[in-house]
This record gives C-alpha cells, structure tokens and sequence, in this order.
C-alpha cells in the first residue's frame, strides 16, 4: 500500500475538520479476524462489498452490518442493476485506491470521478456511529453519524439507504 494514500486521507479529514477517533490493531482481511483483533469500540461493525454489474460498467460500494450476509441477487435487483459480482482487485485499487482487506466507506476520499455508488444499509444509517478502516487494515476509525454525513458531502457522494437483502436464513432474524 502506498504510504500516500493514506496521508490523502488523513488531509482530507483535516481539511473537513472530522476529528475521528483512531485505534491501531494487528492487520485483519476478514469479519472474523476483526472480532478477534479488534478491541472493542463504539459504533457498529461494518462489512464492505466491492461490487460491479454484469458488464462491468457500474460499481458499487455496499456497506452493510458485519455479521450480515448479504443476497447478491436481491441487491442486484433492488438497485435495478441486474447480476452482481464481486470487482477484482484492479478494479478497487483503481476505483477506491485500496487493496482487498482495506476497502472501507473512507475509500470514496479516492473516488474523485464519481464512478462508484455507495450503498449504505439502513440499520448503519441510523446507528449513532460505525467503524471504519482509514484505507489500511491496522487501523479503525469510529465514525459518528454526522460526521459520515459530512464526509459523504465533502466527497460528493450521495448515499443509498437501503435494506439491503440478506440470505434467507438471517431474513427471519432481521
């Protein structure tokens, strides 16, 4: 990872004046390294889906609760994107400057083209505050409600509050 892009957006919250509450940890890729590594913090856990459609034309970045598995399917079609997949590697460090293991909402700093539609479910929308990665996986950020509401506007971003569609087992459990 480029030392670069995280000063990017340390600069980015200075500028904004979004004074978020930093905590270091070992490296984690998963939502399971997370809950082992991760001291506890305030805010909801988060979970990141890189995704494109068929044709590789629309990406979106659908942050969602970390234990929820998300319907892909479903999604595609609440979003009226058709079938979803997962971007490949190139596609985010091209999009969100990030590489698997770091992609977090922080990433939109990196999309100044506006090429990736952000995607928040509901349930984060309206938790007091949510935990992110500022770009690297040794690091998370608490990010209180109106300060995400800040940074969205600062990088353009209008988000997509949404329910997003979890397999069918944890429907019943929502």
């Amino acid at each position: 990872m480029d030392p670069s892009i995280t000063l990017k957006l340390q600069d980015f919250l200075t500028t904004h004046a979004l004074k978020l509450e930093r905590h270091e940890h070992a490296a984690v890729m998963t939502v399971a390294e997370s809950e082992l590594l991760v001291p506890l913090l305030p805010g909801a856990k988060t979970k990141n889906l890189f995704l494109r459609d068929k044709k590789g034309l629309k990406h979106f970045l659908v942050t969602i609760p970390a234990a929820l598995s998300a319907n892909l399917n479903q999604l595609g079609d609440v979003l009226g994107a058709g079938r979803l997949s997962f971007a490949s590697a190139e596609r985010l460090l091209t999009h969100l400057g990030v590489t698997p293991g770091s992609v977090s909402l922080l990433g939109l700093v990196n999309d100044t083209g506006h090429n990736v539609q952000f995607v928040i479910d509901q349930a984060l929308w309206n938790a007091p505050a949510v935990q992110a990665h500022p770009l690297i996986n040794t690091a998370t950020l608490v990010v209180p409600h109106a300060d995400l509401v800040r940074f969205l506007a600062a990088t353009g971003h209008e988000p997509n509050i949404i329910s997003v569609p979890a397999n069918a087992a944890e429907d019943v459990a929502r």
